[in-house]
């Protein structure tokens, strides 16, 4: 009897493991299409718009940013990539730090790697065009309507 009790508590001890893990939350990946537009002298700013794509739906967004070192001219870039650790659209809100450096002259292709605070890995590359030198530190924030 107390082995067949003890089988019966071991079974739903082992299930229930089972059941849990097989319900977590799991964080998917997105795609992210995005223009930005950035100038100054010694303080940067800029802004832009872009789209997530994430589990078939399109979620529109803002970007804006400051940054604060060596920052010399105007450039606009299209930056293409993902957004990782998602667990709903709303997780790309928020702010992103990174710290920098680069140049273009009449344009020049590059990358970026952005965490913000949830967590969410934003891996951007794309093409500069325009006049910018840069050696800064920088913070991104994304809004959503």
């Amino acid at each position: 009897m107390k082995k067949k009790l003890l089988a019966l508590v071991s079974a739903a001890v082992l299930g229930t493991g089972a059941v849990s893990f097989s319900t977590s939350s799991y964080a998917g990946t997105g795609s992210v299409r995005l223009a930005f537009t950035s100038g100054g002298f010694i303080v940067g700013g800029g802004g832009g718009r872009g789209v997530l794509t994430f589990r078939g739906h399109h979620y529109p967004f803002t970007v804006s940013g400051m940054s604060f070192g060596l920052t010399i001219g105007l450039s606009t870039m299209e930056l293409v990539g993902r957004a990782r650790n998602l667990h709903s659209p709303r997780d790309l809100v928020g702010t992103y730090s990174a710290i920098g450096a680069g140049a273009a002259l009449a344009g020049g292709a590059g990358g970026v790697v952005l965490q913000n605070a949830r967590g969410v890995v934003l891996e951007l590359r794309g093409m500069k065009v325009g006049l910018q030198l840069s050696a800064a530190v920088g913070g991104v924030t994304i809004t959503m309507p």
